[in-house]
């Protein structure tokens, strides 16, 4: 496997967007065209490609091939996310919702430029397959914020910023796999991203592959995340900023792959076992320590079977706060 370092405009995904024929705005959403036009950049984006698991089990394309609906309000959000078959689904302005809701498979769900917000309510990846979540602003929400659960399948979560929330910001859990989660701003928020539903699901074994790359762990107090049973998770190149209660944390014989990543004031950058939850495997390598405790690390974990580019840790405060969070894809 080739690693090398690349430069962050080479990796972050350029952006072109097609014309919307703003129809039906009564009702909170409007309907365009599939095709995309090359002159005009200034709506629905083709999002690129995930790197890490996202990109393995066939990839993951979203609502590519489908059409695109732009909502602006939280029952057209509803309605675009239970229709079936590939659709790209655009959020503009702020869209407020209630508890957590399905989305199907085969679907983009993005925001319209920098500001696009969905408050109060999540979305949840159940038992479907094919999903990209994308260039969103999350807030106050009252469960979690993205759950992926019950086998989910080939699942991005990228360039999104997630805060004052509840419970999870973004959970993976109960046999679902082949996930990324790319490219986030996480702030003034606890809980941030569980990995295992819990001791007691033992099914979650030889699942749950997940990788998490370049996202921005700013003031967040735990899981960062925080691992059980996973047959792989990979960490490399995120930002660890003044973490309350630890960085990374394997439990119940995960698997967990620590590299790269920058830990400024973080006590635990990581824990082999965490409360009542018995130890997994972790191996960190290659993490830049700013103010920060040593890493607890035990056994040796693969790398993973996808080709990936390492960045400087040393680097990392500045590529991702200049990249991470929406309008920055």
């Amino acid at each position: 496997m080739r690693k090398t370092h690349e430069s962050p405009s080479v990796r972050r995904y350029r952006v072109a967007f097609v014309p919307a024929a703003v129809a039906a705005l009564a009702t909170g959403v409007s309907l365009v065209a599939a095709a995309p036009a090359a002159s005009d950049t200034t709506d629905a984006p083709l999002v690129g490609s995930p790197i890490g698991w996202a990109s393995q089990n066939g990839g993951t394309t979203g609502g590519a091939g489908g059409g695109t609906v732009t909502v602006t309000s939280g029952s057209a959000l509803v309605d675009a996310l239970e229709t079936e078959g590939p659709l790209t689904i655009q959020v503009s302005g702020t869209v407020q919702l209630d508890g957590m809701n399905d989305i199907g498979s085969d679907k983009t769900l993005i925001g319209v430029g920098s500001n696009a917000t969905i408050t109060g309510g999540g979305i949840d990846v159940d038992g479907v397959s094919n999903v990209i979540i994308q260039n969103l602003n999350f807030r106050d929400w009252d469960d979690d914020a993205v759950n992926v659960q019950d086998g989910s399948t080939n699942v991005w979560v990228d360039h999104n910023s997630f805060t004052n929330g509840n419970d999870g910001a973004v959970d993976v859990k109960r046999e679902s796999d082949y996930v990324t989660i790319s490219w986030n701003h996480f702030f003034d928020h606890e809980k941030t991203s569980l990995v295992g539903h819990s001791d007691s699901h033992t099914e979650d074994a030889g699942h749950l592959r997940v990788t998490y790359h370049h996202n921005f762990f700013d003031g967040t107090g735990s899981r960062h995340p925080r691992v059980r049973f996973s047959e792989s998770v990979h960490v490399f190149n995120n930002y660890y900023r003044d973490n309350a209660e630890y960085g990374v944390a394997s439990t119940m014989d995960a698997n967990v792959l620590v590299e790269n990543n920058y830990f400024e004031n973080v006590d635990h950058p990581t824990h082999v076992g965490y409360a009542s939850s018995d130890p997994g495997l972790l191996t960190a390598r290659g993490n830049f320590l700013d103010n920060s405790g040593q890493p607890e690390t035990d056994g040796n974990v693969p790398t993973p079977p996808y080709s990936y580019s390492l960045d400087n840790a040393a680097n990392i405060p500045g590529i991702v706060q200049n990249g991470a969070g929406p309008g920055n894809i």
